[in-house]
C-alpha cells in the first residue's frame, strides 16, 4: 500500500468494483466527462472499466505492465474514496499518465492533490519514470488546480478533441518530470 496525508492506495478488490461502478460509471453525466469512451451500459462484473485483468487470476498473475491500477480509501474514515491509474506505462521512454477519479462524497476534501502527489511519488520513486503527464477538461478547475499545485507544467491545449454531452471541447496537457517533483 503507498499512503499520503489523507488517503492510502491499495490494489483492487470485486467489491470495490462494485462501488466504484455504481457511484463513477453509472452516473453517465459524470462519467461522460472523465472517459474519451463512449458510455454504453454495462454490469459491474469483467467488462465495468474498473475490473482489472487479475481479479479473477490465478494467485501471483503478473500485472499488466502498462497499467498501475489502485483504488483510492480515505485515511480519516477508511472508506473507499475512488479510483487511481498510472495508464500508458512507457518503460522505454520512462514516462506514464495519470487518472483519478474520487467518489461524489469525497470531492472537495483536498484528496484529489494528496492521490496525485502519491501516484507521483510511485511513478517516480518506485517505477523509476522520468516524466507524468495529465490531461483533463479545460474547464475541470479541480484538476488544473491540482496539477498547478504540485507542480506540473501546462504544456498545451488541443482543441476540441474530447466529444462531451453533445459538443466538442478543448483538453489541456500537464506534465511533470522526476527532477521537478518536490512532494
Amino acid at each position: 500500500m503507498l499512503s499520503g496525508e489523507l488517503t492510502r492506495l491499495r490494489a483492487r478488490t470485486t467489491g470495490d468494483v462494485e462501488i466504484l461502478h455504481r457511484e463513477l460509471y453509472e452516473d453517465v453525466a459524470g462519467r461522460i466527462k472523465s472517459d474519451l469512451r463512449p458510455w454504453v451500459p454495462l454490469p459491474a462484473g469483467p467488462a465495468s472499466p474498473f475490473w482489472v485483468p487479475g481479479l479473477d487470476a490465478e494467485p501471483g498473475a503478473a500485472p499488466a505492465a502498462e497499467v498501475a491500477v489502485f483504488s483510492v480509501v480515505e485515511l480519516a474514515s477508511e472508506q473507499l474514496a475512488g479510483d487511481a491509474l498510472l495508464w500508458a506505462i512507457d518503460l522505454h521512454n520512462r514516462s506514464a499518465h495519470i487518472g483519478i477519479q474520487l467518489l461524489p462524497a469525497f470531492r472537495g476534501r483536498g484528496l484529489g492533490a494528496d492521490v496525485v502527489r502519491v501516484l507521483c511519488r510511485y511513478g517516480f520513486g518506485v517505477r523509476g519514470l522520468h516524466r507524468l503527464q495529465l490531461e483533463t477538461l479545460a474547464d475541470n478547475q479541480a484538476m488544473i488546480a491540482v496539477a498547478q499545485k504540485l507542480g506540473f507544467t501546462r504544456e498545451g491545449a488541443t482543441r476540441g478533441s474530447s466529444w462531451v454531452n453533445g459538443g466538442f471541447t478543448d483538453d489541456v496537457i500537464f506534465g511533470l518530470l522526476s527532477d521537478e517533483f518536490t512532494g
